[in-house]
């Protein structure tokens, strides 16, 4: 089981940029998909974007296409997630999730196929 620590969250001004970053333990990630997604309060947990274990596919939900981009460090066992041009609608706990070892190629947009997530990093975009 890979232990997902996520860290950069904070407060922003609405048009400003965070960067944050999954670092992974107990296992490498380097053959896994890796994704982020977010849940904001009384809703559910929904996929921002994804990139899959060779860095070369990546997918991302319409609400954030041109805005966020995802990478990955494999070396390191490091994903991050650049957010540009933020919008108070972007406020969640961000959340990164490991697809271990995935059948597919593709990124996954469903969180039960995903075996391991971190604690989640609070963002929150004022107006």
């Amino acid at each position: 089981q890979a232990q997902l620590v996520e860290s950069g969250g904070g407060l922003v001004q609405a048009g400003g940029s965070l960067r944050l970053s999954c670092a992974a333990s107990g296992r490498t990630i380097s053959r896994d998909n890796m994704a982020w997604f977010r849940q904001a309060p009384g809703k559910e947990r929904e996929f921002v974007i994804g990139i899959n274990w060779s860095g070369d596919f990546r997918r991302s939900s319409d609400s954030v296409r041109g805005r966020f981009a995802i990478s990955r460090d494999n070396a390191k066992d490091t994903v991050y997630l650049q957010m540009n041009d933020l919008k108070p609608e972007d406020s969640a706990v961000y959340y990164c999730a490991a697809d271990f070892l995935p059948s597919s190629p593709y990124v996954q947009m469903n969180p039960e196929d995903y075996d391991d997530w971190g604690q989640g990093t609070q963002v929150t975009i004022s107006s």
